[in-house]
């Protein structure tokens, strides 16, 4: 409050006077304008937290006429201004249609200067959170644009990614919360984004939070807000997520983690369509659309002893449902495409290839961690890779799962993809063409079997 700045305007040199003189112990800046004809070029430069506007100008004027015409003026040229309009006593129709206006609040005067003070300070407060915010929404989109650059698209032609694509587009332009379902590092959050992207909200802020990650005591504050002096370090007002993604998409992710006692504040928020910041007993509209996201399953989600079922039916109004990696083999080479050209290039490292046995060991490998494992392999290859061409140490890929795959000594000097021919007919008639078995006994997934079958004939 001691830095901000008040612009007073009114043709009554006494009504200035006292304007400053009350207001001047409190704020930094308090500047006073007798002729309302300068108030544009006073709002461009100065941009001061408040103006303290009359309604009336010229002797004799009462009807407030002038002042709602400034106000419309204002509105257009200067729509972030934080207006308190200056009445009559006993002028609260007229301050009702100046709210109606643009104006956020009024005095009457007579005025006590306590009354006065309250008012401009809860204005200037307004002001301040209108700034951040503005600011928050520019800094958020900025860096949405950066996240949903070249650098993370959604990568994967198999059947699974077509049809999560198509779920997306048709989701995506609609209202409808949604719910990610998927392990860990299967991209949930590349999901959301791409909903937010297909959506009419997608010029306004994408804000994200790992609800798995944030503690209890700041579940509301975090999401909802809070007041001045609502606990012991919030030395001001701060708007939550909920307020700051106006207009936007919010992300929850991990949100199976959540307590039911918290889960329960939630389900309020999104039916009311309002949040209480924390300390505040007013209550405020939010317009957000949520994307949900957990790794729990789908049993675990419908325990009604850790997820409540009014929420649920909240948030998986759409549900999309991510496979594990091994279950997408078909997108790995794409993948690690994708990931080695964006690790040479951060790193300035040449561009190298990868042998196809190195890539039958990346296809084959179990991958607990997904996508994000999948990327922090490449990443370590790309680093530590000393030779022209990467190896399966350089990925620190596990060489157990190519191990049961025995290529007899006379078959060494054969072009490797014989040499891989020959291993999956062995196995097929080994096991009487079970390609579970089969895969098994290769040591890959059968979907991968699937591929070299196709891929020799067989």
């Amino acid at each position: 409050m001691k830095q901000a700045s008040i612009l007073v305007v009114d043709d009554d040199p006494d009504i200035l006077t006292a304007a400053r003189l009350a207001l001047k112990r409190q704020f930094a800046e308090v500047s006073t304008l007798a002729d309302p004809g300068k108030m544009a070029g006073c709002l461009g430069s100065a941009r001061p937290d408040v103006l303290l506007l009359d309604m009336n100008f010229g002797p004799g004027k009462s009807s407030g006429e002038e002042g709602l015409a400034w106000l419309d003026r204002i509105g257009k040229s200067h729509p972030d201004t934080v207006v308190v309009v200056i009445t009559a006593h006993g002028g609260v129709d007229l301050a009702v249609q100046a709210m109606r206006r643009g104006a956020n609040d009024f005095v009457t005067k007579p005025w006590q200067n306590e009354k006065l003070v309250a008012t401009v300070s809860a204005a200037v407060a307004l002001s301040r959170s209108r700034r951040e915010a503005k600011q928050l929404q520019s800094q958020t989109q900025a860096m949405a644009r950066a996240v949903d650059g070249a650098q993370h698209p959604m990568i994967g032609d198999s059947p699974a990614m077509v049809g999560i694509r198509s779920l997306i587009a048709r989701a995506g332009p609609t209202e409808a919360n949604v719910m990610v379902l998927g392990e860990n590092g299967t991209g949930k959050e590349l999901v959301a984004r791409a909903v937010h992207r297909a959506s009419v909200r997608r010029e306004a802020p994408f804000l994200s939070v790992d609800l798995g990650a944030l503690p209890e005591t700041l579940f509301e504050s975090t999401l909802f807000g809070h007041s001045r002096g609502a606990f012991t370090d919030a030395r001001e007002n701060r708007m939550g997520l909920f307020q700051a993604a106006r207009g936007g998409t919010l992300f929850l992710d991990e949100i199976g983690n959540t307590p039911l006692h918290l889960q329960a504040k939630l389900l309020h928020a999104l039916e009311s369509r309002e949040v209480t910041p924390l300390g505040s007993s007013q209550a405020v509209a939010v317009d957000v659309r949520v994307v949900a996201a957990t790794n729990l399953g789908r049993d675990a989600l419908h325990d009604a002893a850790r997820f409540r079922p009014d929420l649920l039916y909240r948030l998986n109004t759409i549900e999309i449902g991510l496979p594990p990696l091994r279950e997408r083999v078909d997108d790995i080479p794409a993948l690690v495409e994708h990931y080695l050209d964006l690790y040479q290039c951060k790193y300035a490292k040449s561009a190298k290839t990868v042998a196809p046995e190195v890539m039958v060991a990346l296809e084959s490998a179990p991958w607990p961690g997904n996508i994000r494992a999948l990327r922090h392999a490449i990443e370590r290859a790309v680093i530590l890779s000393e030779g022209d061409c990467y190896t399966t140490a350089d990925f620190a890929v596990a060489t157990h799962a190519m191990e049961p795959v025995i290529v007899a000594p006379h078959a060494r000097d054969l072009p490797l993809a014989e040499v891989e021919r020959r291993a999956v007919e062995a196995a097929l008639k080994g096991h009487s063409y079970n390609i579970s078995q089969a895969a098994k006994a290769l040591g890959i997934t059968r979907a991968a079997l699937y591929r070299r079958m196709e891929k020799h004939g067989l």
